[in-house]
């Protein structure tokens, strides 16, 4: 059972919660993920760490109400319990110094993104965040990510906040007046296909963070399957990061409509 010390909304839909997890407090990296259920009937959610407090031993989730199980989570309040935390789990991003970095989150992927945010910024690297979502009550972290950023970029499908369009124009802003050593992209799977076709033109590296559907998390169910450079690899062991340019995200869009 882990206790939820701390919890605030982000939007209606999506919360954000201290949990305490001190072993995996301790020993996540940037990248990593945890398995959640939530109680005796929920199903297990995988939910990348958005943060850590080895002091408090504590992690950060921020998770979105999209079916039964993960509303139940947005439901609880601080002194309520998850039924089980288990992690962490994934291959950790690699980090060094490389020169500018541009990591670009979509909605409630700019949670996974920061630590890797924090950890290319404090290698040594210049970093430029570009944060996208379909209108300003949606843009997370912004001040977060701008603790650890050189520069932030905000891009608004509305136009309500930052500059109008799509993240893909913010990303290329960034690209066409500055040498680029690296892209991270995390968010939906339309955007980060879209962001690595635009990479690829310009010859970047990029690393995408797939959120495939999972269910055991060990790489034993299979679930999480993905097609990169022609071979089969399982997002929850093999993953969660991967050359952008090699992914096959038609046939993992086709795999996430499969619950629709």
């Amino acid at each position: 059972m882990n206790k939820i010390v701390a919890k605030r909304h982000f939007s209606e839909r999506v919360v954000c919660l201290e949990v305490e997890a001190p072993l995996i407090a301790r020993s996540r990296r940037p990248g990593h993920f945890v398995i959640v259920i939530v109680d005796d009937k929920g199903e297990r959610i995988p939910l990348t760490i958005a943060d850590s407090d080895i002091e408090r031993g504590t992690i950060t989730l921020v998770v979105q109400a999209v079916g039964e199980s993960s509303a139940k989570i947005c439901s609880l309040n601080e002194g309520d319990y998850l039924r089980d935390v288990v992690g962490p789990l994934g291959q950790a991003t690699h980090i060094e110094k490389v020169g500018t970095v541009v990591c670009c989150g979509g909605g409630v992927g700019v949670a996974p993104l920061l630590p890797i945010i924090r950890a290319f910024k404090e290698a040594g690297n210049r970093v430029v965040s570009v944060l996208a979502a379909r209108t300003r009550e949606l843009i997370i972290l912004e001040e977060q990510v701008a603790k650890y950023s050189d520069e932030v970029i905000i891009m608004t499908d509305d136009g309500s906040y930052g500059q109008k369009g799509l993240i893909t124009a913010g990303v290329e802003q960034v690209i066409q007046r500055e040498p680029v050593a690296q892209v991270v992209t995390i968010g939906p799977a339309i955007m980060m296909k879209f962001v690595a076709l635009l990479t690829k033109k310009y010859e970047v590296p990029t690393i995408a963070s797939l959120n495939t559907i999972m269910v055991d998390g060990t790489g034993m169910c299979g679930a999480c399957r993905v097609t990169v450079d022609g071979k089969t690899k399982f997002v929850c062991v093999d993953g969660p990061e991967f050359d952008a340019h090699k992914v096959d995200f038609d046939e993992m869009m086709m795999r996430l409509r499969a619950y629709n």
